[in-house]
């Protein structure tokens, strides 16, 4: 997000502006993606499902859905196209999260795990 200096988040696949593409192609590819998806989170899961839960990671939450709230206001383009063209405002906006959370200049504790995430979504690796 630009006016934060950061991105929104790590990781992920957008499939935005493929209309050149070879349709077969993309079928294979986005059903490899799926089928990739349970095999990786699994363990992922195993590895974490002890961990505690604390009302300092929920808070952590709600401000990384704020972040979300922001992006999908200011830069998506179905969101702000929706909203420029008189869309149905109910159908733009339940994407949204029901709860979400802003600070003024928030700044986790460096080297704390919310530090590290917002680190990485300020100096991403370029992994091509």
């Amino acid at each position: 997000m630009q006016h934060r200096g950061e991105r929104r988040g790590l990781g992920g696949i957008f499939f935005d502006d493929l209309n050149d593409y070879d349709q077969e192609m993309l079928l294979s590819f986005a059903t490899e993606c799926v089928n990739s998806v349970v095999p990786a989170y699994i363990p992922i899961i195993n590895k974490r499902k002890d961990v505690p839960y604390t009302d300092l990671h929920k808070a952590w939450q709600q401000l990384r859905r704020g972040r979300y709230v922001e992006f999908n206001l200011v830069y998506d383009r179905g969101t702000t196209f929706g909203l420029k063209t008189g869309g149905r405002i109910e159908s733009i906006l339940v994407s949204l999260p029901l709860t979400a959370r802003w600070e003024y200049d928030h700044q986790p504790e460096e080297g704390s795990e919310e530090w590290k995430l917002l680190d990485a979504c300020i100096n991403p690796k370029e992994w091509i």
